[in-house]
């Protein structure tokens, strides 16, 4: 994987709650990884949005082996992402920290019970769409995760903006729109990042979602840190 300037994506992440790697995957990555929605032996389940009133696509977790761009992807982004998510939590004051090594987090989730894996495949069509949510899957969260946009926008599909809310203390909500280019990821939080304010930082939560398809087929990776119980 190519170096990536952590200063600056700390730095977005800090001032506007998500932050763009341009060209993470290349086309035939991304290629590849949507074609294996069709193979269902490489999942451990799948997900219709409708049928729990979760939005309208469907989406499906891998099972282990993950693919192996998944696998390295989860490995090696974790680290800096660690960096970032303790100094998140020490700005919220809250206790946990994460460690270095994403074997040495994911031990953690494993022993209380978090042993299934969440990396994940979403596919919408036309008039598909995900409700605002955030992704929490038992007692140990990590507090960043990306999605990867596998699709090519207005070639492969039109519509199916990415789209983050921030709610914040007895203020209206802001939300944020990300235009992706195929290939590209976001990384964003789970559920809740601090933020500045006069009396220094405070929580703000989170979701996130994805507006209509207008039309055609849109695939998406989701990297999630922390395994589900």
């Amino acid at each position: 994987m190519r170096a990536l300037d952590w200063q600056q994506i700390e730095a977005e992440l800090n001032q506007y709650g998500c932050a763009v790697v341009p060209g993470l995957l290349d086309a035939g990555a991304c290629a590849a990884l949507a074609a294996q929605y069709d193979d269902a032996s490489r999942f451990r389940s799948k997900v219709v949005m409708q049928r729990h009133g979760f939005g309208q696509g469907e989406y499906q977790y891998w099972a282990h082996p993950l693919p192996e761009p998944v696998a390295a992807l989860r490995a090696e982004l974790y680290p800096p992402l660690a960096l970032i998510a303790n100094r998140w939590h020490a700005a919220m004051g809250l206790d946990s920290r994460f460690p270095v090594a994403h074997a040495d987090f994911l031990a953690r989730c494993h022993a209380a019970g978090q042993t299934r894996p969440t990396p994940l495949l979403l596919r919408y069509r036309e008039g598909d769409y995900n409700c605002l949510h955030q992704d929490l899957y038992g007692e140990h969260v990590f507090p960043l995760q990306l999605a990867v946009l596998l699709s090519r926008p207005h070639e492969d599909f039109t519509g199916g903006e990415f789209v983050l809310t921030e709610q914040r203390p007895r203020m209206q909500s802001r939300a944020e729109v990300v235009p992706l280019a195929q290939g590209d990821a976001l990384i964003f939080p789970v559920a809740q990042r601090p933020v500045n304010g006069t009396r220094g930082s405070y929580r703000v939560n989170m979701r996130h979602g994805v507006s209509r398809l207008r039309t055609g087929l849109r695939h998406t990776l989701g990297i999630i840190f922390h395994d589900a119980s």
